[in-house]
């Protein structure tokens, strides 16, 4: 199940705020490397594809894996673009959709709390079987069962 509206807000203002904290850089680009289906908001997607797209790093095509450039002047400057011009993210987001960006989603997110968004983010729920369609099951393979006893 992707991330709701509140979870995914806070994966935004961790990316956005925390870039420059090293201890946080690899969980950064951790969660840059996802893909954005793990992100319910159709708004908040965009936000995501807008970061993780501005944020790349220039490198081979070929042979490098993906990788981005996390902290300093450039991750800064990605943001702030974001937010002083929404229409870059996206023609329908608008300035209060991003006004989060850059602030800290507060001191309960931590890497445990970060582990647990990641198991959030690939989370797919189970599709139950109506009631009726197990019991017919059951009993298919009861009823082959005696079959090949009785031979």
């Amino acid at each position: 199940m992707p991330l709701d509206a509140e979870l995914g807000k806070r994966m935004l203002q961790l990316i956005t705020s925390r870039y420059d904290d090293r201890h946080w850089r690899k969980q950064i680009e951790k969660t840059l490397s996802l893909p954005q289906s793990g992100v319910a908001d159709p708004i908040q997607q965009q936000i995501f594809m807008y970061l993780k797209h501005g944020l790349k790093a220039y490198k081979s095509r070929r042979a490098d894996p993906d990788s981005w450039i996390i902290g300093g002047y450039a991750t800064k400057e990605v943001i702030n673009r974001a937010k002083f011009q929404p229409q870059l993210v996206g023609s329908s987001i608008m300035k209060a959709d991003v006004a989060f960006l850059g602030t800290d989603p507060g001191d309960d997110v931590t890497q445990a709390w970060w582990e647990e968004m990641l198991v959030q983010w690939f989370d797919v729920p189970e599709e139950e079987k109506p009631a009726e369609q197990e019991n017919s099951e059951a009993k298919d393979s009861d009823s082959s069962s005696t079959i090949q006893s009785k031979a």
